[in-house]
């Protein structure tokens, strides 16, 4: 139990810090995502690179959520502990993509400053698909990737009640909500940072804040546990 107490309070710690590292990140790359000239023009580089830290950082907190959680989920379905572990780590993957493909522009801003002699135009095209490419990224990893993820482990959250079942649901309804909302992006319903697409991410937002909040303080229930080992119980008394 002292184990999965200290499992409890890493695993939020690192739910915590995908949120700090998504909104902090997102908020430092606004100049590369909205000036169609910033790889020719004279950039905010220090900004869009400390952008970059903070989504290292939700990187390597959401690879760390999967790990932390893979043992303790693992007791409660063991294949859907995988999806999960899957799903996390396609998510972190795809971010890093979009990362990189900013740090690229900021790169090719420099060159052009410092007198590589690139054409202007070719440049802004260039500019203008990476940009497009960390959308695409954007779209597909903290939002379908996430989703899914949330999904899954909401579902096991539900099943063995290692957290209260509201905070299950929330995470259900909040992982669901996600998906469809960038499937509907995808086909042209409205834009991923709409009022409508951020109203639709904040149940997801509620959801990884408030099962943080819960790991930390309170940890896993530990009637979860005796729920979830009936087998191990009766290959033990067998042998007796």
């Amino acid at each position: 139990m002292n184990l999965s107490r200290s499992t409890a309070v890493t695993a939020g710690v690192f739910f915590l810090l995908t949120e700090v590292g998504a909104i902090v990140g997102a908020s430092l790359y606004s100049p590369v995502l909205t000036d169609i000239g910033y790889i020719t023009g004279p950039g905010a580089d220090v900004r869009i690179l400390l952008g970059g830290f903070f989504e290292l950082l939700l990187v390597i907190a959401a690879v760390g959520t999967a790990v932390t959680l893979y043992p303790i989920l693992k007791r409660q379905n063991e294949g859907l502990a995988l999806a999960f572990f899957a799903a996390r780590l396609l998510e972190a993957a795809v971010i890093l993509v979009g990362t990189l493909s900013l740090l690229t522009i900021v790169r090719l801003r420099r060159q052009f400053a410092a007198g590589a002699g690139a054409d202007p135009e070719v440049l802004s095209t260039i500019g203008s698909s990476l940009v497009a490419l960390r959308e695409w990224t954007y779209l597909f990893g903290p939002n379908f990737a996430l989703g899914a993820a949330s999904l899954l482990l909401a579902a096991l959250m539900y099943s063995s009640r290692l957290v209260p079942r509201p905070i299950a649901v929330l995470g259900l309804a909040g992982g669901t909500m996600i998906s469809l909302s960038a499937v509907a992006v995808m086909f042209g319903a409205y834009d991923q940072f709409s009022p409508l697409g951020l109203i639709v991410a904040l149940p997801v937002f509620a959801w990884e804040l408030s099962l943080a909040l819960w790991l930390i303080v309170k940890g896993f229930r530990p009637v979860s546990f005796l729920i979830s080992r009936p087998a191990v119980l009766d290959v033990a008394t067998a042998k007796r």
